[in-house]
């Protein structure tokens, strides 16, 4: 298996016009990704749309991924809720099926107290057996906040919770036990540079290779390198925020002809203004000939 590190993409779902999951175009995706950058990628994120997406078709998403480009990168699967018996069977499902890693988001409305999300995590784990866990911090979505003791009790206690992708910027540093991810484009670097061993990413369905010579250089010395390519980077970091998350990625992969841009509700396609500033953005990184639509 490959170590959970690097340049890891947190996939979209490719969708058909009328909602199916679109096997063909996410195989496309996950070998576009591998071929460009990606050291791994997550599927049945939150980028990808997750709470929309059946068990099912996880699971189908999980099997055709790693048919695809398993033995070239490692894949992990989304396999976390707010129901710890529904994420127990989830996780489950995502090993049998061969997921190298599960990643499990902290329990999000009910919120849960110390004690039961120190509960959570563990019966989580016990599921996935062998299967490394990513716990996935993300306050801004689940309003309840692993801190960093915490996460390392975790860490101490649960022998297979290996990792956190932090998508908690204000927390950002190391945690004993845990290898750190970061969870937003726009902390990649800081979290190399703090001894952190990659990072859950937006942008690399984009800009896959520059993220990956961010990453090379900043764990082989080359600070200066490494912060000019990620300086370079804002724009697309800037972009990618113009509204929420998938959406802006989704538009510009379909700009750039790789996947069609379909979302299921809640998610609505781009405003003409919101695809003016992806447009803009993807226009002036060379990546689409000015003039277009």
């Amino acid at each position: 298996m490959n170590t959970i590190s690097g340049v890891i993409t947190a996939m979209v779902t490719p969708f058909e016009a009328g909602g199916a999951v679109d096997l063909e175009a996410t195989r496309r995706l996950a070998r576009h990704l591998v071929e460009n950058g990606s050291h791994g990628l997550v599927v049945a994120g939150t980028t990808g749309e997750s709470p929309t997406l059946s068990d099912d078709e996880k699971l189908t998403l999980l099997g055709a991924i790693l048919d695809e480009v398993g033995e070239r990168a490692t894949v992990i699967c989304g396999s976390g809720s707010n129901d710890t018996a529904h994420s127990v069977e989830l996780t489950r499902g995502a090993c049998r099926v061969g997921a190298h890693a599960v990643l499990v988001v902290t329990p999000y409305y009910n919120k849960p107290n110390r004690a039961g999300l120190r509960a959570h995590f563990t019966a989580v784990a016990e599921a996935a057996g062998k299967t490394p866990v990513v716990i996935y911090n993300i306050p801004s979505r689940t309003v309840i906040n692993l801190p960093p003791d915490l996460l390392a009790e975790l860490a101490a206690d649960i022998p297979n919770v290996v990792a956190v992708k932090q998508a908690n910027n204000d927390e950002l540093g190391p945690i004993d036990g845990l290898d750190v991810l970061a969870g937003n484009d726009d902390i990649f670097l800081r979290c190399l540079e703090g001894g952190g061993a990659g990072g859950i990413l937006v942008a690399s369905h984009l800009v896959g290779p520059e993220m990956r010579a961010v990453y090379e250089a900043a764990t082989t010395g080359e600070a200066a390198h490494a912060r000019e390519t990620n300086a370079d980077l804002a724009g697309v970091f800037e972009a990618l925020t113009v509204t929420a998350n998938p959406i802006p990625v989704k538009a510009a992969l379909e700009m750039l002809g790789i996947i069609e841009g379909h979302l299921r509700l809640p998610m609505v396609p781009a405003t003409p203004d919101e695809r003016a500033t992806i447009r803009a953005m993807l226009e002036r990184r060379g990546l689409l000939v000015a003039g277009g639509t």
